[in-house]
């Protein structure tokens, strides 16, 4: 399963994690490269044509629009129904 959002298009971030050492400046605190992963859900959404399972973002499930589609007020764009790629 790819770690990409189908909805917002969210994916990992290139990072650095920096541990501080308590001691002189002589001594540099090591930065050491890290990825940021994005907090995906798997959503599993009713609709009139059956189920559709959707891998999103923890912060597009609280948005307004991702809600009107939940409840039903709005079908299902067919942007999402895609599965996500990283474009490579």
């Amino acid at each position: 399963m790819a770690k990409v959002c189908q909805v917002s298009g969210k994916k990992a971030n290139a990072a650095k994690h920096i541990r501080h050492r308590h001691s002189a400046w002589k001594f540099r605190a090591p930065h050491k490269n890290r990825w940021q992963e994005a907090n995906l859900q798997v959503v599993t959404i009713k609709t009139p044509h059956g189920k559709v399972r959707l891998t999103v973002a923890a912060s597009v499930m609280k948005s307004e629009e991702f809600a009107r589609v939940l409840c039903g007020l709005k079908p299902i764009p067919k942007a999402w129904l895609k599965k996500p790629s990283y474009n490579v």
